[in-house]
């Protein structure tokens, strides 16, 4: 692995054959962008978005982040919300739902 700084890594060494797996399927992709301050950014969570990936399209997320936010938190958030959506469950459909019934109109 490369990273910024410190140059080429190898994982196995540092950490031991344990944490290296020879195949790993990617279920979900995070972007992250500086926030631009007259962008219009999704804000509920309602439409998908995908990144195509050998072909295959994965759902993504565009995150906009700024200096000083904790990513730790906003990411796991982000992969527990994907998760939850996975099982059956979006929390935007939900709250929409709730406020303005099963209308298909205000969904689009």
């Amino acid at each position: 692995i490369e990273m910024r700084g410190l140059g080429i890594l190898d994982v196995k060494e540092l950490y031991g054959v344990s944490s290296v797996k020879m195949q790993e399927s990617i279920n979900f992709v995070i972007n992250l962008e500086l926030w631009e301050e007259d962008k219009i950014y999704e804000r509920l969570g309602i439409n998908e978005e995908y990144t195509e990936i050998l072909g295959i399209q994965v759902p993504s997320i565009t995150i906009p982040v700024r200096p000083g936010r904790n990513l730790a938190i906003i990411l796991e958030v982000a992969a527990i919300n994907f998760r939850q959506k996975q099982m059956g469950y979006n929390a935007a459909q939900a709250l929409t739902e709730r406020l303005f019934g099963n209308r298909e109109d205000v969904l689009e």
